[in-house]
């Protein structure tokens, strides 16, 4: 676990690292749609050379724990089309 501290003195640290851009910025906006501050380094270089660089998936130590839950829980029981296009049905289906 990398620690860095940022410019008004908050913890920063590195909860992911990514080989694709596409998988760090599916990880970002989880975390951001949760109110998680989100730190993506290395994501230019990353998509300039991929097997050179790893992206840096990086939030504020006080978000560590829930960040590090989120990503659990989306990797042990990811959305597939099916379940998506099942919650949209279930979600325009009229209301009593």
């Amino acid at each position: 676990m990398s620690k860095e501290t940022i410019a008004n003195d908050s913890e920063i640290v590195t909860i992911a690292t990514f080989p694709e851009p596409m998988e760090a910025s599916l990880a970002r906006t989880a975390l951001e749609s949760a109110g998680i501050e989100v730190f993506l380094r290395g994501e230019t270089a990353n998509s300039l050379v991929p097997v050179a660089f790893e992206a840096q998936l990086q939030v504020r130590a006080k978000d560590e724990a829930e960040a590090r839950s989120l990503l659990k829980a989306a990797n042990d029981s990811p959305e597939t089309m099916e379940t998506v296009t099942a919650a949209e049905i279930a979600d325009e289906s009229p209301k009593a």
